[in-house]
């Protein structure tokens, strides 16, 4: 491979938010741990990126700035190219990060008396930016057939025909659970919604970070009618390990839901070296994300083999997209809580506890596979350690 996705960086002092939580749950961790739970990389980051940002603080002026022709051109050709669509810039409502943005569309597109409608379980910042907003939560539960996630259409069609639910907020890729929901899922939930009068916010932040055989679909390729009735979240963190930056484009084509955002939301631009790095990643980094996904890839296999052959009672739902692995502990015989402390001071695996997702989430694991695989090989070697002497 050109680039490097095998460099092991120690995060431990820099003000990760993960590894900090890390330290506070568990003060006495071991040297060279790892935790594997918060959406970002344990990975180098990709160098255009850096490089272009160096290039870019030689010459710039550190001042209010603002999206310029060439962030909208970077990010159209970006979209069109990988996602099928060429969103018009008047679509284009720039927020610093998808949750900011979801937050200010609940509170812009429902009144205190709605309830806005999840498919669980699902990433657990949905609910509470619902909760924030002091509007009710409504869940339409994932149903596991044949070892693999599926939307309870029926349940969604009732629970989108109350009349208090006025907003879906819809995860395509779905995180935790890696699904990658295919056009004709897709065009269900959006007939739904259409027929009910339910605004969709799809969030799609994973959208790039699609596993092989796979393909995502981004509602920006629909047909006009349901393009009036949502909202598409996008941004670079994911895909290029950009989070930091706090950059995303949310792109609203009816214009009297974008005049609701826009409104208020209030003036203000985003982190200008946000900008610049959402610019080099869409026109310098193609390279870097087919490596980024090949190893993704590949760490998905491992996990899969490696439990597979040596602790079959733990079920690894297959990984369709994000580089998130969700996986099933109930085999094991513990509740949420001693799976919790389990995991933490026994095992050292530091994931994401599946019930923070939801309730349909106790008992399972969400492991970032965004790392260099000998990390992952050295957690997957504790565990077995672990279950077998506990």
């Amino acid at each position: 491979m050109q680039y490097d996705f095998t460099t092991w960086v120690d995060r431990s002092h820099s003000g990760s938010e993960k590894w900090n939580d890390m330290r506070r749950i568990c003060p006495d961790v071991p040297a060279g741990i790892v935790p594997l739970s918060v959406a970002d990389m344990e990975l180098k980051n990709p160098p255009p990126i850096i490089e272009g940002l160096k290039e870019y603080l030689d010459q710039v002026i550190l001042g209010y700035t603002e999206a310029t022709d060439d962030y909208y051109t970077a990010v159209q050709n970006w979209m069109e190219k990988h996602h099928g669509f060429r969103p018009p810039r008047d679509w284009f409502v720039e927020t610093p990060g998808v949750v900011p943005a979801i937050q200010m569309m609940i509170g812009a597109f429902t009144a205190p008396s709605d309830s806005v409608l999840i498919t669980t379980p699902v990433y657990y910042p949905f609910k509470s930016s619902i909760e924030a907003n002091h509007r009710g939560v409504v869940t339409n539960e994932l149903l596991i057939r044949d070892g693999r996630y599926e939307i309870d259409f029926e349940d969604l069609e009732e629970k989108a025909a109350r009349p208090d639910v006025t907003l879906y907020i819809l995860c395509s890729p779905h995180n935790p659970v890696g699904r990658v929901w295919n056009r004709e899922d897709l065009l269900k939930i959006c007939e739904i919604c259409l027929r009910h009068h339910v605004f969709i916010i799809s969030d799609e932040i994973h959208f790039d970070l699609i596993m092989p055989g796979f393909q995502h679909v981004s509602l920006g390729t629909f047909p006009d009618k349901y393009l009036q009735n949502c909202a598409i979240c996008t941004a670079p963190s994911k895909t290029f390990n950009l989070a930091g930056f706090q950059t995303s484009n949310i792109f609203i084509p009816n214009p009297d839901y974008r005049e609701k955002v826009t409104g208020a939301r209030g003036y203000f631009a985003l982190n200008v070296m946000g900008y610049k790095a959402c610019e080099l990643a869409y026109t310098r980094c193609e390279d870097w994300l087919s490596e980024l996904l090949l190893h993704l890839d590949g760490n998905r296999k491992m996990v899969e083999d490696f439990l597979a052959a040596h602790l079959p009672m733990i079920h690894a739902f297959p990984l369709e997209g994000t580089y998130l692995q969700w996986l099933d502990f109930r085999a094991l015989g513990m509740d949420h809580e001693a799976l919790e402390n389990f995991m933490h001071h026994k095992a050292y695996w530091f994931c994401d506890e599946g019930y923070i997702f939801g309730e349909g989430g106790r008992g399972f694991e969400r492991l970032n596979l965004a790392c260099p695989r000998q990390v992952l090989e050295d957690a997957l070697l504790r565990l077995e350690k672990a279950i077998q002497t506990r």
